[in-house]
């Protein structure tokens, strides 16, 4: 059989196609789409219809394949997709707090903070920072291990005051929280 002949076969039997795609939609225009479907992977795959066998049994077996995934893609869809025009405030706050952008100023005040550390407290605390061990920074350094933790200490100590706008803000959502 050509495929001219198969096509032709197949469109015969839109109208019974459309009647079985009602039954599963219970809408004329998603019938017509479904049917459309059906017929466009059916003359898609034309191939693998072995000539001599049920024409319609087939394509019906398409067109509920074809119904049953397009249902379980709009089940899936649906429960990752906020449809609705009043999008509830836990939805606001999971979508809106994590951001690039926030991300970028936060970075920036950190950086801030750190260049205005001074130098003697700024390398030790970089370099324990970057993973090294207290006593390779004070072999580099050539200082006591004991200055080593108090320069770390100072630090910290310094950027948690140039940072505590972040502090107290922190502490407001976690308040916020527990509400």
């Amino acid at each position: 059989m050509t495929k001219i002949e198969f096509n032709t076969l197949v469109m015969r039997q839109a109208s019974s196609l459309k009647m079985y795609a009602l039954h599963f939609t219970h809408d004329a225009d998603d019938a017509n789409d479904l049917v459309q479907d059906t017929m466009l992977k059916a003359i898609t795959y034309y191939n693998k219809f072995k000539e001599g066998t049920n024409l319609k049994g087939w394509l019906y077996t398409i067109m509920k394949n074809t119904f049953i995934n397009n249902y379980r893609r709009f089940v899936k869809i649906s429960s990752f997709v906020t449809k609705s025009d009043d999008i509830s405030s836990a939805n606001l706050v999971f979508s809106s707090t994590k951001n690039q952008g926030e991300s970028k100023f936060i970075m920036d005040d950190i950086k801030n903070a750190m260049s205005k550390l001074p130098q003697e407290y700024y390398v030790p605390f970089t370099m324990y920072f970057e993973g090294h061990k207290y006593h390779e920074i004070a072999d580099h350094l050539t200082i006591p291990i004991g200055t080593v933790k108090t320069r770390i200490h100072v630090a910290r100590k310094l950027l948690k005051k140039g940072l505590k706008p972040y502090d107290t803000a922190c502490k407001k959502v976690a308040y916020a929280e527990l509400d």
